[in-house]
């Protein structure tokens, strides 16, 4: 999700808000997305009509509030003006408001309608391949935490087991927030330090701990390693996905930081054979 210009005061606010969020969902400029002027009796058809000619559509999300999806979605807020609505980009399970490009309510309590853009045919969608040159790295910091919002602790190594994680954490015993014995992805979490770096947040970047993952890494990239086997010094792993930031995340640290982690937040992985993992330990591709 890029960074947009809002545009022109003086289009409605409506107007405004759903084209800087439309570009900032489809990464285009928001010169590029129709802008209906004040006065315009249908400017859903217009947005409707333009999406459709890139083989995309608006789906409406039949609960908002409670809408769980790790990817950015249009959300409809309360406006405290004429009592219509104004747009804002929505992301993450649980949702949180990633950008209210009017400002405003940040909360997705001020949330009642919402939309995913989505295509009009999976079956012509295809994942976009990562090219990298970032496929090796190494262990800069570990973390764990004994229980769901417990502070994480560094620690200098642990013990990883297939198909539990590390020894200690809150995940091990299946007491992290997002446990479920069914699922998979929840052994191991990771981050990038040059993500954590380059948060601007009030209180400037996050420390490895407050970032709530497992292992902090430098000079691999993480995002290219979804789908793939790696290692971690003896421990072989496999990236199931990408770990998304939520309002569950942004509410342990601060505002802010859903939205700048967004697509940065690291990497879900399980752990496929059992050893230590220290820090120092190489981050490569097994």
């Amino acid at each position: 999700m890029r960074d947009v210009v809002v545009p022109s005061a003086e289009l409605p606010a409506l107007s405004r808000s759903v084209v800087a969020c439309l570009a900032a969902i489809l990464e285009l400029e928001p010169g590029d997305v129709p802008a209906p002027p004040a006065g315009h009796p249908e400017p859903w058809t217009v947005w409707r009509g333009w999406l459709a000619g890139r083989g995309l559509g608006l789906v409406p999300v039949r609960e908002p509030r409670g809408f769980s999806w790790p990817g950015p979605w249009l959300a409809l807020l309360r406006s405290d003006g004429d009592g219509g609505h104004v747009a804002a980009v929505a992301f993450g399970s649980p949702p949180g408001i990633a950008w209210n490009p009017l400002g405003g309510p940040q909360g997705v309590e001020a949330v009642e309608l919402g939309y995913v853009v989505a295509p009009a045919d999976a079956a012509l969608w295809a994942p976009v391949e990562r090219a990298t040159t970032r496929t090796a790295g190494r262990v800069e910091a570990l973390a764990i935490a004994p229980a769901a919002e417990a502070a994480m602790v560094t620690v200098q190594d642990a013990r990883a087991h297939a198909g539990r994680g590390l020894e200690g954490d809150r995940y091990f015993d299946g007491r992290g927030t997002f446990s479920n014995a069914h699922a998979r992805g929840h052994d191991l979490t990771l981050i990038e330090a040059e993500a954590l770096e380059a948060l601007t947040l009030p209180s400037g970047p996050l420390a490895p701990e407050a970032a709530r993952r497992n292992v902090v890494t430098r000079g691999i990239d993480l995002n290219a390693l979804v789908g793939s086997r790696f290692r971690i010094g003896e421990v072989e792993c496999l990236g199931r996905r990408l770990c998304e930031p939520c309002a569950h995340l942004q509410r342990l640290t601060e505002p802010g930081t859903l939205r700048q982690l967004v697509h940065r937040g690291g990497l879900r992985a399980d752990v496929l054979s059992g050893g230590m993992i220290r820090v120092g330990d190489e981050v490569d591709l097994g």
